[in-house]
């Protein structure tokens, strides 16, 4: 590697990483996941088309990893604990048990209609049953659900993906597969161990951080991608699920009210788009796209066996003892999307190279793309079709907070969004702790210092200060406010300060 060799690959990546940028504008109209478009891009890079050779499996999984870790970050973050909490038993039963509902009726789909063996379909029931957390996350943000059944799809996309790792490396390992009590002891430990890395690391950190002034803004961000690393790194060598870890420390975190949680969330987004863009090119470059119509007939099998059978069932077993409507069902086996998760692990077999690995990539990059294209841009309208929807006011309060350690106080700073019920409340109307006040307010570009009848309008700026007794009592006293109004606290929300 020289510096032109570096100079060409600077190049080459921002070229690509603008043309992703401009393709989501694309995606956004279009309704296709964004995946699809990036994939396109390895393609038409790959040598079959501007004829770049790339085919090293190895690095594509390495790689793949350390976006999916990134990605489960941004996810976590983004992620409000109201949502997934009383969906989290349901998910954690759906990520588990129903996966291996999933994972088995797939892998007998695959042996009787495509007639591949035994252990070719485990692995191929095995690799397609993960949901995607990377298209669970950039979909359902744009339907209007109810918080609910959001919460419990984000919830099984971060948790599936541990089980379905350790059950593909269990059958792509040489000798005969382990019994299924075995499998799922293994299962059961590894989930405790990244359980436990998780909520070490993201209870610690969110302590370390909430009382620590860091010199600079900008080391907030670097200090919380680094702790999701180190829970999926410690989760990881502890021979524990590292996903599984990120995903709750990183949960934990967004959850947390740091200082300067909206610009946390906005750099690790940043981060999660270069790791997707990267990760899917990357795949794209993979295939070969003239090897791929021998897998094409396979893929449509395998894929109307896991959308149209597998899948709903593994959501009927898991959801009905939680007394889950059938519309709600319904939705949820549709909702099942596959993403670059199963690309990732069917990269496994190959560096493996497992007899027949190829031809199970190809048939699962077809799968992948094919029913992404039919589950994808159809959602919204089986939401509405199956009067499904929250058209309520739902995005929660960005609250960011600065520690003002010498002073014994905080910052806070927060947006007025349309429909917060902010607007119209006076300032004293607020009754803010005492220890709290209103000290600035921007409207329309200029600032003042308000009074006590000075009433608050849609996308105002604030800034209040708070001394560090009070400052979590400020915070929650501003969003129950913003949700209920001047009357919050009398009406259903006296827990909310």
């Amino acid at each position: 590697m020289t510096v032109h060799h570096l100079d060409t690959l600077l190049l080459m990546f921002s070229l690509v990483l603008l043309v992703a940028v401009v393709a989501v504008r694309l995606s956004s109209r279009s309704g296709l996941p964004t995946l699809l478009l990036y994939l396109g891009i390895g393609v038409a890079l790959g040598q079959d088309g501007l004829g770049i050779g790339f085919d090293n499996a190895s690095l594509t999984q390495v790689l793949g990893y350390a976006a999916l870790v990134v990605i489960l970050a941004e996810g976590g973050l983004g992620t409000k604990w109201t949502d997934i909490r009383p969906a989290a038993p349901a998910a954690a039963v759906l990520a588990t048990f129903g996966t291996g509902v999933s994972v088995a009726v797939t892998a007998l789909g695959a042996h009787v209609f495509v007639g591949t063996d035994w252990r070719l379909s485990l692995l191929l029931g095995a690799i397609v049953s993960s949901t995607d957390a990377a298209a669970v996350f950039s979909v359902l943000r744009r339907v209007p659900l109810p918080s609910r059944l959001r919460g419990l799809l984000e919830a099984e996309s971060g948790f599936n993906d541990a089980p379905v790792v350790i059950l593909v490396v269990a059958f792509v390992t040489p000798g005969p597969i382990d019994t299924w009590y075995v499998l799922l002891g293994s299962i059961v430990l590894k989930l405790a161990i990244g359980l436990v890395a998780g909520l070490a690391v993201g209870r610690l950190g969110s302590l370390a951080l909430r009382h620590i002034a860091l010199p600079s803004s900008g080391l907030y961000p670097i200090a919380v991608v680094a702790l999701t690393m180190l829970a999926y790194a410690g989760g990881a060598l502890l021979h524990g699920s590292g996903f599984l870890a990120v995903y709750i420390c990183a949960l934990i975190l967004g959850n947390s009210r740091l200082p300067h949680g909206p610009a946390t969330r906005g750099f690790t987004e940043g981060l999660a788009w270069i790791a997707q863009i990267s990760m899917f090119v990357l795949l794209g470059l993979l295939v070969t796209p003239h090897t791929l119509p021998d897998a094409l007939v396979p893929a449509l099998v395998v894929g109307l066996v896991l959308v149209f059978l597998a899948r709903p069932l593994s959501v009927l077993l898991t959801m009905t003892p939680f007394g889950m409507p059938w519309r709600e069902q319904a939705l949820l086996s549709w909702a099942g999307l596959r993403g670059a998760v199963p690309i990732v692990l069917a990269t496994i077999p190959l560096v493996a190279d497992v007899p027949g690995a190829q031809r199970l990539f190809n048939t699962v990059f077809l799968l992948v793309v094919v029913f992404t294209l039919l589950q994808g841009p159809t959602l919204p309208w089986v939401a509405r079709t199956l009067r499904i929807g929250d058209p309520a006011h739902a995005d929660r309060l960005d609250v960011e907070s600065a520690p003002l350690e010498r002073l014994h106080g905080h910052l806070l700073s927060l947006t007025l969004e349309p429909g917060s019920r902010l607007a119209g409340v006076e300032i004293s109307e607020l009754r803010l702790p005492k220890g709290a006040a209103v000290t600035l307010v921007v409207r329309d570009g200029a600032s003042f210092v308000p009074g006590p009848t000075t009433v608050l309008r849609s996308s105002d700026d604030l800034l209040v200060v708070a001394t560090d007794a009070v400052r979590d009592r400020t915070e929650r006293r501003l969003r129950a406010v913003d949700r209920g109004g001047k009357l919050a606290g009398w009406l259903e929300q006296r827990g909310e300060y």
